[in-house]
C-alpha cells in the first residue's frame, strides 16, 4: 500500500512537474524576446526606474521600466508600481514588475487594491494574487466570486484554484452550487487545481470530495473526465474499483477518461484491469478495444500479452492490428513467434502490420527468428524476401555471412535482394566478396545489384583508392557486362590509376564496354581527363558519345582549381565543335566565370541567338562586372548591346550599374 502512494503521488506530480519547466522555458524566452539590456540591480538604477514611473514619461518609457523592474525591483518599487494597478493601460505592466518582487509587501499592496478596482484591472490583481499563491487573500478573493463582471469572477475561481488550500476549495464548492453558466467552467478549472494541489499534500479525501462533486455534473464533458481521471488517482489502489466501474462505461469521455488514468497508475494489478476488460463477455466497441490496448502498450506489463496475442490473431481487423502495433513497446520474447505467424496472414494489412512491430522488437529471439526465416531454403520466397526486408530495417550487420549465403541462392529475386542487403549494411571488408560475386554473376540484374553494393561498401571506405588493384586486376578477365559494372564502380572511386584504366576501356573492341567507358570518362571529376574528353569530342563517329565528351568537357571547365586563362583555353577549344544549344548554355556558363575580355567577346557571340541570349547576357553582365576597371571600353559597349537583348530585369539592372561605373572609369 506504502508502495502504490508513492508511485502514484509521484505520477500525480510528473504533469505538473514538466508543466512548471514549460513554463519557466517560456518566461525565460520571453524575457530575452524583449531585446533589452538590464541595468544592474543598484538602489541607483531601481531609484531612476521609480522616478519614470512616477513621471510624466510616455506611455512605452514607463512600460519599459515595469519591464526591467520585473527583474531588479525591490520593495521601494512595491508603492509606486501599486499605485498603477488601476491605469487601464499600465496596469498589466505593474502587475508583472510586482509578482516577481519577493517582499510581503506587494501581497499586502494586491489586497489592498481588492477593495478599490473594477473590471479587468481588478481581474487582473486577482490574477497575480493567484499567481503568488496568497492564502491570506482567500477570503477577499472568495467574495469575488460573487461579482456582476464575469471577467472578475473566472479571474477569481482560476485565482482560488492557483491558491489551492482548504479554504479556497471551500469557497470554490458553495459558490459553485448557483454559479452561471457563463462561469461555470472557471469555477470547474478551479476546483480542479485545487483537488490537484490537496491530493499532493496528502489531503487526499479532500481531494476525493471535489473529485466526485465535479464528476456528478451533467456538463462539462471536460471537467467530468477530468475529474474522474483525478478520482481514480486521488483514490490510488482504492481507485481500481472505480477505473473497473467507468471501463464498462457507454460514456466514451468517461471511459476513455478512465484508461487515461490507467497509464497514470502503477502496478500489475492495473494491467489486470485493463486485460479483464478485454477479455469480458461484455461487448466492447473496436475504438474502446482500441484505447484499452494502446494504453497497454504504453504500460509495458508482460502480463498484458496473451490478451494481446489473442487480439493480434483474430477479431476485427483494426483491432487486430492495434494489438500487433503494441507488443514490440513491451518486447518480450515470446511475442516473437505470434508475429512471425502473422506475417502469412491472408490479409495484407495484418501482414504487414506484423512486419513492422517484428522489425521493431528487441532481442536475440527477433534476431534469431529473421535468420531462421532466410536460410530455411522450405519457406517460400516471398517469406525469405520478408526476411531479407527485416534484415535490412533491423540493422543486422552481423547476418553478414548469411546474405553471402543467399547471395547465391537459386532463386534471382532473393539472389539479388541479399546482395542489396550486403550493400547497405556490409563496410568495406566485404568488396572482396562482393567483388567475386560480380565475376560469378552472369545475368544483368545480378550483375548490377553486386556492382550498386560494390559502390555502397567502397564509398565507406576511409581510403576508397585502396579498392582500385583489386578492381582493375579483374578488367582482363571479365566479362562484357562484367567489365562495364567494374568501369562504373571504379568511376565513383576515381585516381590516376583508374583513369589510366578508363583510358585503356574506351579503346575496347566490345561496343558495351567501350560506351561504358565514355560515359565514366564524360563524368570524370578531375581536370586530367580534359584531354581525353576532347580528343573524343573530335574524332568519335557516334553524334551520342561527342555530345557527352563535349559535355563532360565543359563541365570540367569549370573547376575551381583551374587558372582563368585554362578555362578559356578550354572554352576555346570547345567552341569550334559546340552544335547544340544546350552545350552553348554550358558553355556560357564557364564563360561567365573568366574574368577576360577575349571570354566577353566570345559570350557576345551568342547574344543574337533566341535560344541563348539570355545565358549569353548573363554571362556578359558576369564578366563584365569583373573587368570593367580593366576594360571600360568594350564592356561599355557590350552592355548596350546586352540592355537591348535581354528582358531579364535583373540582369538589366546589373548592367546599368555597371555600365555607370564603366563611363566613369572612361572619364578619368
Amino acid at each position: 500500500m506504502t508502495n502504490f502512494s508513492q508511485e502514484g503521488n509521484k505520477a500525480m506530480l510528473k504533469s505538473k512537474i514538466i508543466f512548471a519547466l514549460l513554463v519557466a522555458s517560456i518566461f525565460a524566452s520571453t524575457v530575452q524576446l524583449f531585446g533589452q539590456t538590464v541595468p544592474p540591480a543598484t538602489k541607483e538604477n531601481v531609484d531612476k526606474l521609480i522616478a519614470v514611473i512616477k513621471s510624466d514619461a510616455p506611455q512605452k518609457e514607463k512600460v519599459d521600466a515595469c519591464r526591467q523592474l520585473s527583474v531588479i525591483g525591490t520593495k521601494d518599487a512595491i508603492a509606486p508600481l501599486a499605485t498603477l494597478l488601476g491605469d487601464e493601460k499600465l496596469s498589466d505592466m505593474a502587475r508583472y514588475a510586482l509578482e516577481p518582487i519577493p517582499d510581503p509587501a506587494v501581497d499586502d499592496a494586491l489586497r489592498d487594491a481588492l477593495g478599490r478596482l473594477k473590471g479587468r484591472p481588478l481581474a487582473g490583481v486577482i490574477t497575480s494574487i493567484g499567481v503568488r499563491r496568497d492564502a491570506k487573500a482567500v477570503e477577499a478573493v472568495s467574495k469575488m466570486l460573487q461579482d456582476q463582471d464575469s471577467i472578475v469572477v473566472q479571474a477569481a475561481a482560476r485565482a482560488l484554484g492557483t491558491i489551492g488550500n482548504s479554504a479556497a476549495a471551500k469557497a470554490l464548492r458553495g459558490a459553485l452550487k448557483n454559479v452561471s453558466a457563463a462561469n461555470q467552467l472557471a469555477l470547474c478549472e478551479g476546483l480542479l487545481r485545487c483537488a490537484e494541489s490537496l491530493a499532493a499534500k496528502g489531503q487526499r479525501d479532500q481531494a476525493i470530495e471535489i473529485y466526485d462533486q465535479l464528476r456528478s455534473l451533467k456538463e462539462p464533458h471536460q471537467v467530468r473526465a477530468g475529474a474522474l481521471r483525478g478520482a481514480i488517482l486521488a483514490r490510488q489502489k482504492e481507485g481500481l474499483s472505480l477505473l473497473r466501474q467507468h471501463l464498462l462505461s457507454d460514456d466514451y469521455i468517461l471511459f476513455s477518461a478512465a484508461v487515461q488514468a490507467s497509464g497514470e497508475l502503477p502496478g500489475t494489478e492495473v494491467t489486470q484491469v485493463l486485460t479483464d476488460r478485454l477479455d469480458g463477455l461484455t461487448p466492447l466497441p473496436a475504438d474502446n478495444k482500441i484505447l484499452i490496448i494502446q494504453a497497454l502498450g504504453n504500460r509495458a506489463d508482460e502480463v498484458a500479452l496473451p490478451t494481446l496475442f489473442a487480439l493480434a490473431k483474430s477479431g476485427e481487423k483494426t483491432v487486430r492490428i492495434a494489438a500487433i502495433k503494441a507488443l514490440p513497446a513491451i518486447g518480450h520474447s515470446s511475442a516473437v513467434p505470434v508475429l512471425v505467424e502473422l506475417l502469412a496472414d491472408a490479409d495484407r494489412d495484418i501482414s504487414q502490420a506484423a512486419q513492422e512491430s517484428l522489425a521493431a522488437i528487441p532481442g536475440q529471439e527477433a534476431y534469431q527468428a529473421v535468420v531462421r526465416m532466410l536460410i530455411d531454403k522450405n519457406n517460400k520466397k516471398e517469406r525469405r524476401l520478408i526476411a531479407l526486408e527485416l534484415i535490412g530495417r533491423r540493422r543486422m550487420t552481423g547476418s553478414i555471412g548469411d546474405l553471402l549465403n543467399a547471395a547465391r541462392d537459386a532463386d534471382p529475386e532473393v539472389r539479388r535482394a541479399a546482395i542489396t542487403k550486403i550493400g547497405e549494411l556490409g563496410g568495406p571488408g566485404e568488396a572482396g566478396k562482393l567483388l567475386d560475386l560480380l565475376m560469378g554473376s552472369k545475368e544483368s540484374q545480378d550483375i548490377s545489384a553486386a556492382e550498386q553494393a560494390l559502390i555502397d561498401v567502397c564509398a565507406k571506405s576511409d581510403n576508397p583508392q585502396s579498392h582500385t588493384e583489386a578492381l582493375t586486376s579483374r578488367l582482363e578477365q571479365a566479362q562484357p557486362l562484367q567489365k562495364s559494372a567494374l568501369l562504373r564502380v571504379l568511376g565513383t572511386i576515381g585516381g590516376t590509376n583508374v583513369l589510366r584504366a578508363v583510358r585503356v576501356a574506351v579503346k575496347d573492341s566490345n561496343a558495351e564496354v567501350r560506351a561504358a567507358a565514355i560515359r565514366v570518362l564524360a563524368a570524370w571529376k578531375t581536370a586530367d581527363a580534359a584531354p581525353d574528353l576532347l580528343t573524343l569530342a573530335k574524332t568519335t563517329d557516334n553524334p551520342n558519345d561527342k555530345t557527352l565528351c563535349l559535355r563532360g568537357y565543359i563541365g570540367l571547365a569549370t573547376h575551381p582549381d583551374l587558372p582563368a586563362d585554362q578555362r578559356l583555353s578550354m572554352c576555346r577549344e570547345a567552341t569550334g565543335l559546340i552544335e547544340r544549344n544546350e552545350e552553348k548554355k554550358l558553355l556560357l556558363g564557364v564563360l561567365g566565370t573568366v574574368p577576360e575580355a577575349e571570354a566577353l567577346s566570345m559570350a557576345m557571340a551568342y547574344i543574337d541567338n533566341s535560344a541563348t541570349k539570355e545565358e549569353a547576357s548573363m554571362a556578359a553582365v558576369a564578366i563584365s562586372e569583373k573587368i570593367v576597371e580593366q576594360k571600360p571600353g568594350e564592356v561599355a559597349d557590350a552592355l548596350q548591346k546586352v540592355m537591348q537583348a535581354t528582358n531579364n530585369k535583373d540582369v538589366i539592372r546589373r548592367a546599368k550599374e555597371i555600365l555607370n561605373r564603366a563611363k566613369k572609369t572612361a572619364g578619368k
